[in-house]
């Protein structure tokens, strides 16, 4: 029987690059994609969740993209100039050796740069001759709104209702109505710049010489360095942890402490599938868990600036109705985050539809209480005590909990089949309160203890006379249920069970027989627990490092390694990861994701302090 082909040797495959074919730079306002073939396919002026400029990742046609490349047949290879978010894209030819650096220069406060949004491409020839092309095209509003080009003082203004851009460049450039182009041919040592600027904002535009882009490069190196050297990770699989820091800062929203969950939208779990979501909003449980690893290595200035997020932008009774909180906020605090579709987008290799927006904000998810007081009880004890303030919004989520966890709701994985007793929210109840209670008697905090332990003890009977099921000798998704979640392995994470117990030991094996294939963890089986949606989707990567962690501390040193070893060999080329891996090993979902890369985090660090 002939093979599937594989979805980029198809006709529609081939206009696109694969999801995990890309680097990430940013500026802590936003990102740009950039694609092993020189192309930025996917940038968002001047914030995350502003609407696209380039998303030819979402429609190679109508999309928009920046392309910067060789124009003769060329290997490409990727790299981040080492412990920076410096992107370096080199193209081997039969003549000669070039590189594109690419790189958003981070304005600080105080610098009078921070209304700056700037992407600087600088084009070099390191070894004999290379020709390259580049081309400009942006397509504003996800490729909705029309725009107009004209020359000013040199540079070429590119002009749409809500946002205007400038590009200069070093080498002469040619331009239509729409966009604007370069062919020009480099010797060794030769270079070129490429700037792209927000227009119209309080920062006249300029040009970008071939010194200040040696400027703007030098300093870009030495801040992502000078950040990076707080780290206190010193372990095994150094390379890894601190690409994976770099990843979470890249996905903080500096104005505010915000912390997205990625910084896509659309791409989908399952190629041609309807499993495409907007991810750049402040999840509360995403956030919270980026904290933790955060603390972990070092970088207390990052939980600062979310709490700082939590304090002014979530406080308890702005749930509107599904609890005293959302489950996600805009990057600015925004409760309001309307889902629509794109219809004019044919999606990433045509998996339709492109939505921006997310409709989950809606709903009630009563995990991210646990989530969110864990962070805050591990800020208080790694970081600095937290205010009398804070304390009385905990106490009020507390007493909320202790009055609500019984609610059937949605869950972790947002399923849109319907609210159900599900144990993970369960047992992410009894953190929240377990949590508070530790930090009430550790800071001798007013709080009412009595009814505090009596809700904890309660929570935790439930789950273990309701969550258990005999026939499966494990855990289950919701109560009356015979079906596996992967979020059950937090249980020993959240140090609710011991990670030796009889109960659990068995839950990982059926864990293991179930949900495990070569390391790789799915959430669930949406044929046995429907979920309100079409379609299967791949492993979840955030799974198969708490899977690691899980073995961590059942002291099955052994199968731990193996299995973390294998999940680092799922990373793209960079070292990055989307939400989910495919059959064959493909990254799916939204890239680069938060929750993976905490993940790896928190497993390293813990398979590490096991090995010793």
């Amino acid at each position: 029987m002939a093979e599937t082909p594989f979805p980029e040797d198809t006709a529609l495959g081939r206009r696109y690059l694969p999801i995990a074919d890309h680097g990430l730079i940013g500026d802590l306002r936003s990102v740009a994609l950039v694609g092993t073939d020189g192309t930025i396919d996917w940038y968002c002026c001047p914030s995350f969740d502003a609407p696209s400029v380039f998303a030819a990742i979402l429609d190679a046609e109508r999309g928009g993209r920046f392309e910067l490349a060789a124009t003769v047949p060329a290997r490409t290879k990727q790299f981040y100039f080492p412990d920076t978010n410096v992107l370096i894209t080199r193209f081997f030819t039969e003549d000669g050796v070039g590189e594109v650096q690419d790189f958003m220069p981070v304005g600080t406060e105080g610098s009078g740069e921070t209304g700056r949004h700037r992407l600087i491409r600088r084009v070099v020839c390191v070894r004999g001759t290379v020709p390259f092309r580049a081309l400009v095209a942006p397509r504003f509003d996800y490729g909705a709104a029309p725009h107009t080009l004209r020359t000013l003082d040199g540079m070429v203004l590119f002009e749409s209702p809500d946002l205007s851009l400038t590009l200069t460049s070093t080498t002469a450039l040619e331009y239509d109505e729409r966009d604007a182009w370069a062919d020009f041919k480099l010797d060794e040592g030769d270079s070129a710049v490429f700037a792209l600027d927000q227009a119209g904002v309080r920062i006249a535009p300029r040009g970008c010489a071939h010194a200040e882009a040696e400027h703007e490069f030098t300093a870009t190196v030495a801040y992502w360095r000078r950040w990076l050297h707080q780290s206190r990770y010193r372990g095994r699989w150094r390379e890894m942890v601190h690409r994976s820091a770099l990843t979470l800062k890249l996905l903080t929203y500096a104005p505010t402490g915000a912390i997205i969950a990625a910084p896509t939208t659309s791409l989908p779990e399952q190629l041609g599938g309807e499993r495409n979501w907007d991810y750049r909003y402040v999840w509360v449980r995403d956030a919270a868990f980026c904290v933790y690893a955060l603390l972990r290595l070092g970088f207390s200035g990052e939980a600062e600036a979310f709490m700082r997020f939590v304090t002014t932008h979530i406080s308890p009774g702005c749930g509107d109705g599904t609890g005293p909180l959302q489950i996600m906020y805009g990057i600015d605090g925004r409760t309001d985050l309307p889902e629509r579709e794109l219809p004019h987008l044919e999606g990433h290799q045509g998996s339709a539809p492109v939505r921006v927006g997310n409709a989950a904000a809606g709903q009630l998810q009563l995990d991210i209480y646990g989530a969110l007081i864990d962070s805050i009880y591990l800020y208080d004890t790694w970081a600095q005590p937290i205010s009398s303030g804070q304390w009385d919004d905990v106490c009020q989520l507390v007493d909320w909990v202790c009055d609500h966890w019984d609610q059937p709701d949605e869950g972790v994985w947002e399923t849109r089949g319907g609210r159900k007793n599900f144990l993970y929210s369960r047992l992410m109840c009894w953190v929240a309160i377990e949590r508070a209670i530790r930090l009430a008697n550790r800071r001798g905090l007013p709080a009412d203890l009595t009814r505090w332990r009596q809700a904890r003890d309660t929570v935790y009977r439930r789950i273990m006379d309701r969550g258990w099921s005999e026939r499966r000798g494990a855990f289950v998704q919701y109560e009356g249920s015979d079906v596996l979640d992967a979020s059950l392995l937090m249980m020993p994470l959240a140090k609710f069970i011991a990670p030796t117990d009889p109960k659990w030991l068995s839950t990982l094996d059926a864990l293991t027989d179930d949900l495990v294939s070569d390391s790789l963890v799915y959430r669930y089986d949406p044929q046995a627990s429907p979920d309100g949606l079409r379609g299967d989707e791949g492993t979840f990567s955030i799974c198969s490092f708490w899977y690691v962690e899980a073995l961590v501390r059942a002291g099955r040193l052994d199968e731990a390694r193996l299995a973390f070893e294998k999940m680092l060999t799922y990373a793209n080329h960079l070292g990055l990861y989307a939400e989910e891996i495919g059959r064959t090993g493909r990254q799916q979902g939204n890239f680069p994701q938060a929750f993976t890369h905490l993940s790896l985090i928190s497993a390293a660090f813990n398979l590490d302090r096991a090995l010793g």
